[in-house]
C-alpha cells in the first residue's frame, strides 16, 4: 500500500522521519513517502492532495495531509487544539485523510467528494500528525468506518490563482480554460509583478525566452472530462522568479 504524507514540516525535517516511523509501527506493510509544501500553505497542500488522489495509481493508496496553521480561531488554544481531522473515500478506492484547514481539502470538495469528520481528538499534542492522527488513519485503512462522523463542508479552492510552484519554477494555476486563442500574447499580473506570456496549447510550443500560459502536466478527471490546470512556464527561464515567487493563493490576472 502506498501512503503519501503531504505536510509543511520542511524538506528533510525530522518531523517527516518521525511520522514515517509511526506509520511503520501502525501499518508495517505501507510504503510511506513524503511531499513537502511551504509552511502553512494549505493551497499547495490541497492541490497536491487532489493531484495524487485523482491521479492514476493503485486503488488502495492513502493520501495523508497535515498542514494545520491553527488559524480557525484567534483565541488562545487549550491543549494544543487545532482544526479537525477529516476523511474521504473516493470511488476509486483511494483514502484521503487530512486536517480541514484552509484549502487543504477544498479541491476535493469542489469535485463533489463527500467529506466526513474523523472521530479522533483534535487536541492533546503539538505534533498531532505523529501522536494522535496516525492511529485513526490506520483504523480507516483497516476498514473501521465507526471512526467516521458527521459530513463536513469546506469552501472551494481559490479561483484563477497560483496553486503550486514546482521544482522548475513553473506556476501551476486554477485556470482551467484558455483566456484567449492559442498564439495570443497577453499580459499576466500576479501580485505586483507583470510579464508578457503567450497562450498556447502546450508549454513547449513557444520560442525560447517566451513565457507560455498553457495546460500543463497537472489535472484530473472532472464531470466525465479532464480538467487541465493551466501553468506559466518560462522556456529557458524560471516563471516563479520572473513573477517574484508568488505564494499559492495569489490571484493570476490575464489581460489582452
Amino acid at each position: 500500500m502506498l501512503l503519501t504524507v503531504v505536510a509543511d514540516y520542511g524538506t528533510g525535517d525530522l518531523a517527516f522521519a518521525e511520522v514515517r516511523q509511526r506509520f511503520a509501527l501502525l501499518l508495517p506493510d505501507a510504503d510511506v513517502s513524503a511531499i513537502p509544501v511551504p509552511p502553512f500553505d494549505t493551497v499547495s497542500a490541497g492541490f497536491c492532495v487532489a493531484q495524487l488522489a485523482f491521479g492514476e495509481g493503485p486503488g488502495d493508496r492513502v493520501v495523508y495531509a497535515n498542514v494545520a496553521p491553527r488559524q480557525d480561531e484567534d483565541e488562545p488554544r487549550e491543549d494544543n487544539a487545532g482544526e479537525r481531522l477529516v476523511a474521504a473515500r473516493l470511488e476509486s478506492g483511494v483514502l484521503v485523510v487530512g486536517v480541514a484547514a484552509g484549502a487543504s481539502l477544498s479541491f476535493l470538495a469542489a469535485e463533489g467528494v463527500p467529506l466526513r469528520a474523523v472521530n479522533v481528538p483534535d487536541a492533546g499534542s503539538q505534533f498531532r500528525s505523529r501522536d494522535v492522527f496516525p492511529a485513526a488513519v490506520a483504523g480507516l485503512v483497516r476498514g473501521d468506518d465507526s471512526l467516521l462522523g458527521d459530513p463536513v463542508t469546506v469552501a472551494g479552492p481559490p479561483e484563477r490563482s497560483v496553486v503550486y510552484t514546482d521544482g522548475y519554477g513553473n506556476l501551476k494555476t486554477s485556470w482551467y480554460d484558455a483566456p484567449a486563442d492559442t498564439g495570443t500574447k497577453v499580459r499576466v499580473r500576479i501580485g505586483d509583478a507583470e510579464a508578457e506570456a503567450m497562450v498556447s496549447d502546450g508549454v513547449f510550443t513557444v520560442p525560447a525566452g517566451t513565457i507560455s500560459f498553457a495546460p500543463g502536466s497537472s489535472g484530473w478527471p472532472s464531470g466525465g472530462a479532464h480538467r487541465a490546470c493551466y501553468e506559466l512556464f518560462a522556456r529557458g527561464g524560471n516563471a516563479a522568479e520572473i513573477f517574484g515567487y508568488p505564494a499559492s493563493g495569489t490571484p493570476v490576472e490575464v489581460h489582452r
